[in-house]
């Protein structure tokens, strides 16, 4: 965990899942460091300055080549439930920054200094017993994105959310506010949905989860997620959009443009119905990945399995300059032409270029 040479500071603390992933055996996405006290007044000292958030107290500085954030102790309340908080103080002590934190296996220090572990909260019982407990009653209120983390730590680490703590989130799921930070709520969905699992999904479903985005009813669909994901989506980045996409009513978020097309050409796709091959290609060329698998799982999963295993890549290489070169004037012909060669590489996938042109010249010659 020790990534760079700080032991010099008895102040500064690694905090969170840097700390709870290190006693678990596991690797850590991240590291969070934070100073007993104003980071930005005393910590400067430690290396090259790259960044100040006064409001915030935090700062970024760069330690043998490497940039650092540091982030000062602080206490914060919330005024407007649901939104970003208010810094109350900043540079307050360990215990009282503490309380601003998510569930209590995340509330774990370890000093850099000399490596001892600080636990206020029972974070290390709850680590043992594989438990997800929030600090205080409002944590739900404050903060609903804490119940879409909850459920990414409940899959990532196997660990189930604590009687109380599930009672009171399921109190909040039957009340929810949705003056509340969407943004936010966007970015705990594309962590956690992009997981690309339909075990955490179910859960995100059946446990009403997805009333933080939609108060509309929304059921399991018929179809898979995850192997459709595994096998035809490649790197997409937007794989938590696919499930998200089942609510169908995502007027809350705000979307990319990449997104919403995503959605659009969903929408375009699901009320069709194809009556053969030549259908299908045209239905599905230059449609978004997403958009088919979340047609696969909403409306005919065959027929989108049918379009990636045998349709799909499926061109043709004649062009517009080869009709030119053998005699065919630019017309709106051309497009009859390219149809229906089309449709016939769609029987015949192995045709050659030859191949192409003598079907031009045997079906449109004069």
């Amino acid at each position: 965990m020790d990534i760079i040479n700080l032991k010099d500071n008895p102040k500064l603390y690694y905090v969170g899942g840097v700390v709870r992933d290190e006693l678990l055996g596991r690797e850590s996405l991240d590291v969070d460091i934070v100073y007993e006290g104003n980071a930005i007044e005393d910590c400067a000292s430690i290396g090259e300055v790259i960044r100040v958030n006064p409001d915030f107290g935090t700062i970024r500085v760069k330690v043998q080549g490497r940039e650092v954030d540091i982030a000062s102790t602080r206490t914060e309340r919330y005024d407007n439930k649901g939104h970003l908080p208010q810094v109350e103080k900043i540079g307050c002590t360990l215990k009282e920054d503490v309380l601003r934190r998510d569930f209590t296996v995340n509330s774990l220090y370890k000093s850099i200094s000399t490596g001892e572990i600080f636990d206020f909260t029972g974070g290390l019982e709850d680590l043992k017993n594989k438990k997800l407990r929030v600090l205080h009653d409002k944590s739900f209120v404050d903060d609903p994105t804490r119940i879409i983390r909850a459920l990414k730590f409940s899959h990532r680490l196997g660990f189930e959310l604590e009687d109380y703590t599930k009672k009171l989130r399921d109190e909040y799921l039957e009340n929810i506010d949705y003056d509340m930070c969407f943004k936010r709520i966007k970015k705990e969905l594309i962590e956690t949905l992009g997981l690309n699992s339909d075990e955490l999904f179910e859960k995100f479903i059946n446990e009403k989860i997805y009333k933080l985005v939609t108060p509309k009813e929304v059921k399991w669909p018929s179809a898979g997620i995850e192997n459709l994901v595994n096998k035809y989506s490649l790197n997409s980045d937007n794989i938590w959009l696919i499930y998200a996409g089942v609510l169908l009513d995502l007027s809350r978020l705000e979307l990319t443009r990449k997104e919403q097309k995503i959605l659009d050409d969903f929408n375009e796709l699901e009320p069709l119905n194809f009556e053969n091959d030549f259908e299908i290609y045209r239905a599905f060329e230059n449609k978004e990945i997403e958009s088919i698998i979340l047609f696969a799982v909403l409306k005919d999963e065959k027929i989108a399995r049918y379009y990636f295993d045998n349709l799909r890549g499926i061109k043709i290489q004649i062009t517009g300059k080869d009709l030119e070169n053998i005699g065919f004037e630019p017309s709106p012909k051309y497009k009859e032409i390219f149809d229906f060669i089309l449709a016939k590489k769609l029987e015949n996938p192995k045709m050659t270029f030859s191949d192409e042109i003598n079907f031009v010249k045997e079906n449109f010659s004069d």
